[in-house]
């Protein structure tokens, strides 16, 4: 294809555009080399598309010629599932057997009340039934489906990733979705390409592709033998700016992305283990709703049952077909509605509810929750191994200090420094960087771009030392460029100088790394010395120096190579020269620590949370941040306690298993150091979460039990191989973090102690009515309703408790702790039992008692019953506290719910009658089970003064709990 047939101008030319798109797509996809050569190469495609490859899309109405391009070419985004619809969750619901044998009943005693009553009085029961069946379902679809929404609002915001791109010659971030066609994007190690497109320069990138092809070999991409990008991919190492030739479905990847959808069915731990304990509990509550539809069955067919006014219900063949069948079916439907209440459908509820909620309140805290059992293992956490730099500190890097051998220069005093001495130092830092300075032409302002360090160094050599950066990369030929990697911890370049054609080695790195590479320095006069022990010893001083007064010590070494040197290079791939250097200078860089992050550590120790530093910084600067964050107490002795990543690499398994619970900081640590010391502390039985930002630091946060990113200076490799994003980088929404997640646990614990006292206390109620009196006091319609106030309203109430301070002084849950503790056996097993006893005595006493028909003494058990659970929600906000009304002034949606269930159960009682089997109380019988109920708060103070055996209830009993 001829290359004329491109036309740089977008607005004009759509139909050439569609057929150069297409073109594109296809060479770029099939790799087709001979192809993009013919059309002129990647700067004359750039040009096709409007696009200068140095300035990247330049227009004096740039956000028209974007929405001109993203209307002509598409947009950088993949049409999403379509999300479940409120009929699913409804469909669902009615899956439920249960719910289904409830429905089958209710349909029975319909059809027979209406051929036995009429069709006015016959609905009752039937009706009754299927409207608090309604009810349930409406409740629980609603709940789900809204969950189902927050899930997608939480998928696409964990989509959207930021990447820098040159528009107008200006660096700018700018979403993944509005990069379009003819941007020219920055990419560095970490990044995920966002879009397919070409090699426009760059150096040592390597991509991996194994996401598309399946390989797990690196590809190198080059402008010469391998220029094409694919989204999808991950940049692993080097840098380079691509040009975007095709986004969204055009790519290859975006025909795989369509059909990737956010997996809102996803269970964490939590939600496993209580439906196993659901399904325990469930086949209890089979077991008694069985016997009891036994009991009821034998009791009727042998005549002991008897209807309102004393006569038998059956009397052999006396008794109609019909009114047997109906009495069959109430029988039925009352033993379904015991397992119905038996099963605790609301304990997943509760968890969904809890998380729901959680993640809302912590994504206002900073923390973006990408994987749910995050939550609730965050709570169990025992150890935090967190990085220093933009975590613990601010990443405000600024340049304090310089040192040009043996003496400190002074800010305001650089033009001391010799001239020849001064141009390598401009040299060095404007060619060996990844950042890049703008200056704005209307008001001359800097805009440094780049890494923290990066900005930190640009901005004090164009400012303090004059540095004319595109100049200087303008009068210089790259030759060769060795990336900064976590191993070395240093980058280089090679570069020939076009006026004299020399041939120059630079590089920059943590100080002592690039002190071994150097044979000589040069002093305050520019005076080349040899770097003999006394000066070595000296300069390594000044490096301690400036890394106690928590400065990060970079230095800069530059060393000429020969031409033939250079040649035997090239045919070695090209190695930038790095022994016989010249020290040129060191700079010391303050990053200060965060306010708040002392504060924040303290909570955490006090939590019982161990924290560990670990940085790749040496070890005097780890030792002075660690001890102004608090991690290390001033008079502490270190040995043991201050490692460096070296050390701890070359213990023994033994050695490290026996020495990691007393590190507290490790130095100059690699990335499989990292994952070394979290596999040893999980080893060690502990519960870790990680901090990390780096694509090497994704195997430690794939390894720890809670990886946490940093949504600032993280990699998408690190985000991705993450549980949770701290979007603001800062250690204390790690702490945040750490509380929410203690919250989540306990706040199910609390909802766990008060349904499983309505359960055990609705099967013995009814088990024991049911085998002594032939009768089921609490009728299905009544019991659905507690059911109702239980799983929905009692999980929403409890699910929504804020986490409180209290939660920060309790040693951390662990792995082996069981979910239901001995607190709160005690504290469920006394509330059951007294409800238990009360309703009972009512049972067999009531009509007695309060001299009342039996319909009545029904109505003030299912009265009495219901106001105790009211009751005992105040109860279960506190397991161990004795005042359970602590900052519930806080809590307004507990007082409404508690609020709304009073109200609806007035309504139940006082102007239900037909729909709820009920009879009017008066204001006595009010206050009778009002008072009743209301012991249950003296019972909650006193029982929480009787001790609890430390091992767990249920090992006694030799079940795993």
């Amino acid at each position: 294809m001829n290359h004329n047939v491109l036309h740089p101008i977008i607005h004009n030319h759509s139909c050439i555009l569609f057929f150069i798109l297409a073109t594109l797509t296809s060479i770029v996809q099939d790799k087709n080399l001979e192809s993009l050569g013919r059309l002129g190469g990647v700067k004359r495609v750039a040009s096709a598309l409007g696009t200068n490859v140095e300035q990247g899309i330049k227009d004096d109405n740039i956000a028209n010629d974007i929405a001109c391009r993203r209307e002509v070419f598409g947009s950088n985004t993949y049409p999403k599932p379509a999300s479940r619809s409120f009929f699913h969750f409804l469909v669902e619901a009615l899956k439920d057997p249960t719910i289904l044998i409830l429905l089958a009943c209710a349909a029975l005693s319909l059809g027979f009340g209406i051929k036995e009553n009429g069709i006015e009085e016959g609905w009752y029961d039937g009706g009754s039934i299927f409207i608090a069946v309604f009810i349930v379902i409406a409740v629980s679809c609603i709940s789900n489906f809204r969950q189902n929404r927050q899930f997608d609002k939480l998928s696409q915001a964990s989509n959207d990733i930021e990447f820098v791109v040159v528009r107008s010659g200006r660096r700018r971030n700018v979403s993944i979705f509005d990069i379009v066609v003819g941007d020219v994007v920055c990419l560095k190690i970490g990044d995920q390409v966002p879009a397919d497109g070409l090699f426009v320069e760059g150096h040592s990138l390597q991509v991996d592709e194994s996401s598309m092809t399946g390989e797990s070999e690196n590809v190198e991409v080059n402008s010469n033998h391998h220029p094409f990008l694919f989204s999808g991919t991950k940049v692993v190492d080097g840098y380079a700016k691509m040009l975007v030739t095709s986004v969204g479905m055009n790519t290859t990847w975006g025909q795989m992305m369509s059909s990737i959808s956010h997996d809102t069915d996803e269970q964490t731990p939590l939600q496993m283990r209580l439906n196993r304990l659901t399904s325990s509990i469930g086949m209890v509550g089979l077991a008694v709703a069985f016997l009891v539809l036994i009991v009821l069955l034998i009791r009727y067919f042998v005549g002991k049952t008897t209807d309102e006014n004393g006569n038998k219900m059956f009397n052999g063949s006396k008794t109609k077909f019909d009114d047997i069948v109906n009495a069959v079916v109430g029988m039925v439907a009352a033993a379904v509605t015991i397992v119905v209440v038996a099963i605790p459908e609301g304990l997943p509820l509760a968890v969904t509810l809890t998380l729901a909620y959680s993640m809302k309140k912590m994504m206002a805290d900073q923390a973006m929750v990408r994987k749910l059992s995050a939550c609730e293992t965050m709570g169990s956490a025992t150890i935090i191994c967190t990085d220093k730099t933009g975590t613990l500190t601010l990443n405000q890097m600024k340049v304090t200090k310089f040192w040009l051998g043996q003496k400190s220069i002074e800010e305001g005093h650089y033009t001391s420094i010799a001239p020849y001495v001064l141009g390598l130092i401009r040299e060095g830092v404007a060619l060996n960087t990844t950042g890049s300075v703008y200056k704005s032409e209307l008001d001359s302002v800097f805009d440094f771009s780049g890494s923290p360090t990066e900005k930190a160094i640009l901005s004090w050599a164009v400012l303090d030392l004059n540095m004319e950066m595109e100049q200087l990369t303008q009068n210089c030929v790259m030759l060769q460029v060795e990336a900064f990697n976590s191993k070395k911890k240093m980058s280089g370049v090679m570069i020939r100088r076009k006026v004299d054609n020399t041939i120059h080695a630079h590089w920059k790195g943590a100080a002592e790394m690039v002190l071994k590479m150097c044979s000589r320095y040069y002093d305050e006069s520019g005076i080349l010395k040899d770097l003999d022990n006394t000066n070595r010893l000296i300069l390594e001083q000044i490096i301690q120096g400036m890394a106690a007064s928590s400065l990060r010590c970079i230095a800069f070494a530059h060393t000429s190579v020969d031409a033939n040197e250079e040649h035997r290079d090239d045919e070695q791939n090209k190695k930038v020269k790095e022994e016989d250097l010249t020290l040129l200078g060191l700079v010391g860089i303050k990053d200060p620590c965060r306010p708040g992050v002392k504060k924040a550590v303290e909570a955490c120790q006090q939590a019982g949370v161990n924290i560990k530093m670990i940085t790749g910084d040496n070890v005097f600067t780890a030792k002075a941040i660690a001890t102004e964050c608090g991690i290390l107490q001033p008079n502490q002795d270190t040995v043991g306690a201050v490692v460096e990543g070296e050390e701890f690499r070359n213990y023994t398994p033994e050695e490290r298993l026996d020495k990691v619970d007393k590190i507290c900081v490790m130095a100059r640590s690699s990335p499989f150091d990292k994952l070394l010391m979290v596999q040893c502390l999980k080893q060690k039985g502990h519960v870790v979460a990680v901090t990390g930002d780096g694509t090497n630091d994704a195997p430690a946060l794939k390894e720890a039990d809670i990886g946490l990113s940093m949504g600032i200076q993280g990699t998408e490799v690190a985000k991705q191989s993450s549980d949770i994003v701290i979007l603001d980088d800062n250690f204390a929404s790690v702490a945040t973090v750490l509380r929410w997640g203690r919250c989540v646990y306990n706040n199910i614990q609390k909802f766990i102690q008060f349904q499983l006292t309505v359960n055990v206390a609705a099967l013995a109620i009814n088990f024991v009515a049911a085998v002594s009196a032939g009768e089921v006091p609490l009728t299905a319609v009544q019991l659905l309703w507690v059911n109702l106030i239980m799983d929905t309203l009692g999980a929403l109430a409890l699910a929504t408790e804020k986490p409180t301070i209290d939660l920060m002084k309790n040693p951390p849950i662990g792995r082996t702790e069981p979910l239901i503790t001995n607190i709160m056996w005690r504290n469920l097993l006394a509330q059951a039992l007294y409800q238990i006893t009360i309703l009972l005595t009512l049972q067999f006493n009531g009509e007695a008692i309060f001299n009342v028909t039996s319909k009545v003494k029904d109505t003030l058990i299912f009265n009495t019953f219901v106001l105790c659970q009211v009751f005992n929600e105040f109860n279960a906000r506190k397991l161990e506290k004795m005042n359970v009304f602590k900052g519930i002034h806080h809590n307004k949606l507990f007082l409404s719910i508690i609020g709304i269930t009073i109200v609806l159960q007035v309504v139940m009682v006082e102007f239900l009658k037909k729909f709820a089997d009920t009879e009017r109380l008066n204001w006595g019988q009010w206050g009778a089970c009002i008072i009743i109920a209301s012991i249950s708060w003296p019972i909650s103070w006193i029982v929480k003064l009787v001790p609890v055996p430390q091992k767990p209830l249920l090992s006694f009993l030799k079940i795993k709990g």
